[in-house]
């Protein structure tokens, strides 16, 4: 879901050629992770497995980078 709503996210300013729509992603950016990495740790608390589940997980967000 993440991964879908930064590719989204970065998409529709190129598309609609708005170069500073692009800037406001950037802005945003620091918050999807944050609320990203907040999620994981609700999950790991309250979701039972979620930890094992994480540990086989090589990647978050970005295959082959995070």
């Amino acid at each position: 879901m993440y991964s879908g709503t930064l590719v989204m996210l970065l998409g529709i300013p190129i598309a609609l050629g708005s170069w500073w729509g692009v800037l406001v992603v950037v802005a945003i950016l620091p918050a999807l992770i944050w609320r990203l990495l907040d999620e994981e740790k609700f999950l790991a608390r309250n979701l039972p497995g979620y930890l094992e589940y994480q540990n086989r997980l090589r990647y978050r967000l970005i295959p082959k980078v995070w």
